[in-house]
């Protein structure tokens, strides 16, 4: 018979019992964090959107002590699916994509917005030559004019200017000489008018502006000819849950992330944003858009 000495025994049981506490530990070692997922409606181009999101990513990322991942989206319709199949935590929407991820998710939460958000304003734009000063001018010359919208999800590249119009007495879809035009984006948009391709645009302020200030808009091409009535738009939402997946008072942190952001410590990443801080915002600010939008037939 095959016999084991005493200390070979002790060997053994030595190597059974480490061998046991690695099981164990494996057993009871915490699962990997979940990845915030973030993102926004693509309004802008990529570069500068790319550049934005990845610098924000990174703030967060060491603010929360969580990993952040910026999620791309192809259009704005993606950045609410995305979001309303939870492959999305925390979005920057325009006001109409806000309301329409929220009504998608219950529960979900508006929790930040920039300054300007609460007092927005869509540009309407022209071909220099035009002579455009206001949309009561607009209306006398539409039927021999074109015009483009940004995208169809946008609230100041089509959702309130459409509204604007209408109530100035204008059809976007009948008046105009062609039906309307959608660039995508507001870069587009004043780009098209200024390269004659559209007499008329209209966009975000925010894009406009900085267009002017660059000088990439040639005032000798392109014009600026009236300026809407302020509403609520861009905002921050979050998704219902992430309190759950990550720890109690998650969202709380989010939200204090983001109010943190201060033109000392983080001039580029609200640069970015054109802004110069974000603050507390909630669902309620942005029913007054959501009836515009039903009234219009743009949300059933």
């Amino acid at each position: 018979m095959f016999h084991v000495s005493g200390c070979l025994k002790v060997r053994i049981i030595l190597c059974l019992l480490v061998c046991c506490l690695m099981a164990v530990s494996l057993a009871c070692a915490e699962e990997p964090q979940p990845v915030l997922k973030v993102g926004g409606i693509p309004d802008q181009d990529v570069a500068r959107l790319t550049r934005r999101y990845q610098i924000f990513s990174d703030y967060l990322a060491t603010t929360l002590g969580v990993n952040v991942e910026y999620v791309p989206s192809a259009n704005y319709a993606a950045v609410v699916t995305s979001f309303s199949q939870g492959d999305l935590h925390l979005a920057f929407f325009g006001g109409l994509t806000g309301i329409q991820a929220r009504l998608q998710n219950p529960g979900a939460i508006a929790i930040a917005q920039r300054e300007s958000d609460a007092q927005f304003h869509a540009k309407f734009i022209s071909r220099a030559e035009l002579d455009l000063t206001s949309l009561e001018d607009l209306k006398a010359q539409a039927s021999e004019l074109s015009i483009t919208f940004g995208s169809e999800s946008s609230t100041s590249g089509h959702l309130m200017p459409r509204h604007f119009l209408v109530a100035a007495g204008i059809d976007p879809d009948e008046d105009f000489r062609i039906p309307p035009s959608y660039s995508g984006s507001h870069d587009n948009t004043w780009v098209l008018v200024q390269s004659g391709a559209y007499d008329v645009g209209a966009l975000s302020e925010k894009v406009w502006e900085r267009a002017v200030q660059a000088g990439t808009a040639d005032p000798e091409l392109v014009k600026e000819f009236h300026t809407s009535e302020p509403y609520y738009n861009y905002n921050w939402t979050a998704q219902g849950n992430l309190d759950e997946i990550y720890s109690e008072g998650f969202t709380d942190k989010v939200r204090d992330a983001l109010l943190g952001l201060n033109p000392q410590e983080h001039g580029d990443i609200l640069e970015l944003f054109s802004t110069e801080r974000f603050i507390e915002t909630n669902n309620g600010n942005y029913l007054t858009l959501e009836e515009v939008a039903r009234n219009l037939g743009v949300i059933k």
